[in-house]
């Protein structure tokens, strides 16, 4: 694994913290040792097998967080062997700093230290899945723009029964009734509510469809239902054949509009 020294806060924590020059932080399981206060590896290591047993019993893999490794130690009189190390996440060393012994003045802050930074951590990381929501959200609204406009030169007149039939094409439903499947309300936008897998797979079909009707110089409003309901077909298909389930079992998200309520008012706090 290829490192480089992290730079940052000088906490006795950050200083033995490290990166990949792939940005990958981690921890070496023998400098943790030393700064949780354990005198031997082998009582160390009790603290780093239940900390495994922990981390499966909460469902995330260990050999994720984990990684055993080897290095070279120096041993006796300048001796030199190879001993057992572990690359440690993030979310590993907290788990080892919660199952480590409580008498040691060292482990409750460290306990405090990876709570806060992995508490950090999942705000980032959400923060991150706005964004793209967001982004693809508005690349939605784009692609529909562009595909009202082509099925208007199509020929389209009632566009609620055309993009109805997009929907029953890729749902098996009318939107109102994957709206109650997944617990949105009427007066919801239905994309706004949607996680980024399904506004992607929503995008897609709209760009299909409208270049279907363009390239394929479709006309009339029922051939044009027939290429949404189609194209919804086959993006259904794939997404079942991919990820095991259809579109309308996914989970509904968080509307878009509270996330942009959110931002509003975090930008008016700053």
């Amino acid at each position: 694994m290829t490192e480089i020294t992290a730079p940052g806060p000088s906490g006795i924590f950050d200083s033995i913290r490290r990166v990949t020059t792939a940005g990958v932080e981690y921890w070496y399981a023998r400098e943790l040792q030393q700064h949780l206060g354990y005198d031997t590896w082998e009582n160390f290591e009790t603290a780093i097998r239940r900390a495994m047993e922990a981390c499966e019993g909460s469902g995330v893999a260990a050999s994720h967080q984990f990684l055993e490794t080897t290095k070279m130690m120096t041993v006796g009189k300048g001796g030199r062997r190879q001993g057992k190390d572990f690359y440690l996440s993030r979310y590993a060393c907290y788990l080892i700093a919660m199952n480590a012994d409580p008498h040691k003045a060292r482990v409750a802050l460290a306990q405090s230290y990876f709570a806060v930074q992995t508490r950090r951590q999942e705000i980032a990381e959400a923060a991150s899945e706005d964004d793209k929501r967001l982004e693809i959200r508005e690349r939605v609204k784009a692609s529909s723009t562009a595909l009202n406009s082509t099925a208007s030169r199509s020929g389209v007149t009632h566009f609620a029964f055309f993009h109805d039939a997009g929907y029953r094409g890729m749902y098996n439903a009318s939107q109102g009734a994957v709206k109650r499947m997944k617990g949105i309300a009427p007066s919801e936008d239905f994309l706004d509510c949607v996680g980024p897998l399904e506004l992607s797979a929503n995008d897609f079909r709209i760009r299909l469809t409208e270049e279907k009707l363009r390239v394929n110089g479709v006309k009339g409003q029922k051939p044009a239902e027939e290429v949404h309901a189609a194209v919804g077909r086959k993006v259904r298909k794939t997404v079942v054949e991919e990820i095991g389930r259809p579109p309308e079992k996914l989970p509904r998200a968080e509307s878009i509009k509270q996330i942009e309520k959110r931002k509003r008012k975090e930008l008016k706090g700053k």
